[in-house]
């Protein structure tokens, strides 16, 4: 057996945002405690850490300072700094390593490792400067979708596309932060996703797939269990256990998926971390995502993935907090959950809401209702 952190260790969290705080929180339950590497003051899990470490994600000093404290390391993001991500798989114990992360954090790199593996992706092209748009355009063709290589959530740093010219403006404004990759669009009808862990003994368990609706580019709502046929639930968890095998991931990997009418699956992305549309779990599996990223890394036995009832996850984002706040006496059939950043702002997920009932069309009511009582307040 690998090596084993036992609870009273540290765990060190590379990132001071919600998902940080949910791992943290989750990891102190078991009796762990908490370092955080965090630029910003009262960051979401530098509230529950016992150690802030402020300092920038590529400050080699915070990583090394970090590590000092830590008898194991993670992160709630990929887009750490890949020096840094090589330091710490090379000086300190980082399971999760340098690989996967290196790998999700280029989209071009990460669709050529998951087409290699012979999982579909969407036809795609490159583009590394204004000379590659006429190329991609006629092999792609339109509409499609733009989108930087490097960086980019919740829709930014893409553009959807529909002729030569938006393709040009958009790849003149993108190119700036980033090389980029031209996407064919795919014509689906429900988005997927489905959180897979491994430990880092080779244990591995895969949670119920969800169907994922979103607004503006942003997560509005995950229902799960996800309402489509067997097959696709089967072939949904098929290609993320494949995916989290073959690239050896430690810890938690979110695989997107984009489904079309006929049911045929594409990969749209992958997040080697816990994931917003995996949040449901906290009351509805046996065992949560971030607890089970927890005893991952720290080569615990996993735990059951069981799906105890149907539920609908909703974020609360920034211009809806007031509202969510004012209808606090109406919280009757739905868990409330709250990250403690400091500012609303609009479009900035501040919390989210969970609803279980014994379907999901009944959780989701649940949550109408909620929201129905909660503008009659107002």
């Amino acid at each position: 057996m690998s090596q084993l952190i036992r609870p009273g260790q540290t765990i060190g969290i590379i990132g001071g945002g919600q998902l940080g705080r949910m791992m943290a929180l989750s990891a102190k339950q078991m009796g762990y405690r908490i370092a955080v590497l965090e630029p910003t003051v009262d960051s979401p899990c530098g509230q529950v850490a016992d150690v802030v470490i402020e300092a920038a994600y590529d400050d080699r000093d915070g990583a090394k300072r970090l590590a000092e404290v830590s008898d194991v390391i993670t992160y709630e993001f990929e887009n750490i700094d890949e020096e840094t991500a090589n330091w710490l798989t090379a000086e300190a114990d980082f399971p999760q390593g340098a690989k996967v992360l290196g790998l999700t954090q280029h989209r071009l790199t990460e669709k050529r490792t998951i087409q290699s593996l012979g999982i579909p992706v969407a036809p795609f092209h490159e583009i590394s400067t204004l000379t590659d748009v006429e190329e991609a355009a006629k092999v792609i063709g339109f509409p499609a979708v733009l989108k930087t290589c490097r960086g980019g959530y919740d829709g930014k740093g893409q553009r959807v596309v529909r002729n030569l010219d938006q393709l040009k403006q958009g790849a003149s404004e993108l190119l700036q932060s980033s090389e980029c990759v031209l996407e064919a669009w795919i014509p689906f009808a429900l988005e997927l996703s489905v959180i897979v862990t491994r430990s880092r003994n080779g244990e591995i368990e895969v949670f119920p797939v969800a169907e994922n609706e979103h607004r503006d580019n942003i997560l509005y709502r995950s229902y799960v269990p996800a309402r489509v046929n067997e097959a696709t639930l089967d072939e949904a968890k098929s290609i993320a256990l494949k995916l989290a095998e073959e690239l050896e991931v430690v810890g938690t990997l979110a695989v997107e998926l984009f489904m079309l009418e006929n049911g045929r699956l594409y990969v749209n992305e992958l997040a080697p971390r816990p994931h917003n549309s995996g949040h449901y779990s906290i009351e509805a599996c046996v065992t949560s995502q971030f607890e089970q990223h927890i005893r991952a890394i720290c080569g615990l036995p996993l735990g059951p993935t069981t799906l105890i009832s149907p539920v609908v996850m909703e974020n609360i984002l920034g211009e809806q907090l007031d509202d969510v706040l004012r209808a606090l006496p109406n919280l009757n059939e739905v868990k409330l959950h709250l990250y403690g950043k400091d500012e609303a702002k609009a479009k900035r997920k501040m919390g989210h809401l969970t609803a279980t009932a014994s379907t999901v069309e009944e959780a989701s009511n649940n949550l109408a209702s909620y929201m129905n009582e909660k503008i009659e307040n107002i």
